[in-house]
C-alpha cells in the first residue's frame, strides 16, 4: 500500500513566482514529504545570502587547508535535529573521486552540504534535477561545481582509448571541453578539468529552475578546483 504525502507550499519560503510554464502545475510538490522542512535553522543561516553561503564554503576550505577544522554540525544534537528534516545552506556538484569528500574539505556538518557526486563532475540530467530540487525545495543558496587536480575521468576522455561498459558515456559528456581546449598551453589536464567546469556550469544555468533562482538572487552558481597536494579550493572563472 503506498504511502499518501502532503504537498509542500514553496510559497512561503518566497523563492520566487514562476509563469505558468515555469515548472507546471505543482508536479514538483507533489510526493515531496512535509518533513523535509520540518528542521528551521537560525535566523542568521535561515537569511543567508548566496554571497555569505559562498563565502562559509571558502572559509570552511580554509580551515580545512591550513589544519585547523572546527568540525561543525557534527554532534549527535545535530544528528537529532536534522534527523527531523534538512535545509542545507550550499550545494556540490562534485567529482565521485574518494579523495574529495565535499563535507571534510570545506569543513561542514550533517545537514549543511547538499551533495551530488558523479565521476568527471559532469551535469547529467538527473544530477540537474538533484540540484534544482535542493535550490528550489530545500533553498540552497550557492551550487559550487568542483573538479580536481589529475582527475581520472578527464585524463581518459583526453586519452580518448576505448573503455568498457557505461563509462564511455562520462567521457563523452567531458570531450568538448578537451577540444575547445586543444590549442590552450600549460598542463592539459588541469586545462580541461577547468574547461569542462566551466562547461557544466552552463548546463546548470540552462535550467529554468535554476535560471529564475539566480535572476531572483537567491542563487549563485560558480566554479571550484580542488588541489589534492594543498587540499585548497580555487575559484574558477
Amino acid at each position: 500500500m503506498s504511502r499518501q504525502y502532503p504537498q509542500i507550499n514553496l510559497s512561503r519560503r518566497s523563492l520566487f513566482k514562476f509563469g505558468a510554464g515555469a515548472i507546471g502545475t505543482g508536479v514538483l510538490t507533489a510526493g515531496l514529504s512535509s518533513n523535509l522542512l520540518a528542521a528551521e535553522k537560525k535566523p542568521a543561516e535561515e537569511d543567508i545570502t548566496p554571497d555569505k553561503a559562498l563565502q562559509e564554503l571558502l572559509d570552511g576550505n580554509e580551515r580545512f587547508a591550513k589544519r585547523k577544522r572546527r568540525n561543525p554540525d557534527q554532534s549527535y544534537s545535530r544528528l537529532v535535529e536534522v534527523a527531523k528534516g534538512q535545509k542545507p545552506f550550499a550545494s556540490i556538484l562534485g567529482c565521485a573521486d574518494s579523495r574529495v569528500p565535499s563535507e571534510i574539505v570545506f569543513d561542514q556538518g550533517l545537514g549543511d552540504l547538499f551533495v551530488c557526486r558523479i565521476a568527471g563532475n559532469i551535469a547529467t540530467t538527473q544530477q540537474i534535477g538533484s540540484l534544482e530540487f535542493g535550490s528550489l525545495v530545500l533553498g540552497t543558496k550557492v551550487i559550487m561545481v568542483v573538479g580536481h587536480e589529475r582527475c581520472g575521468a578527464v585524463q581518459a576522455a583526453i586519452k580518448g582509448a576505448p573503455v568498457p561498459g557505461n563509462i564511455g558515456s562520462l567521457l563523452e559528456a567531458i570531450k568538448p571541453s578537451v577540444e575547445s581546449s586543444k590549442d590552450k598551453s600549460g598542463d592539459m589536464v588541469e586545462t580541461v578539468c577547468k574547461a569542462n567546469i566551466l562547461a557544466q556550469i552552463k548546463r546548470l544555468q540552462s535550467s529554468s529552475v535554476l535560471s529564475e533562482l539566480i535572476k531572483a538572487e537567491k542563487l549563485k552558481i560558480v566554479g571550484g578546483y580542488y588541489d589534492l597536494d594543498t587540499g585548497e579550493i580555487s575559484l574558477v572563472s
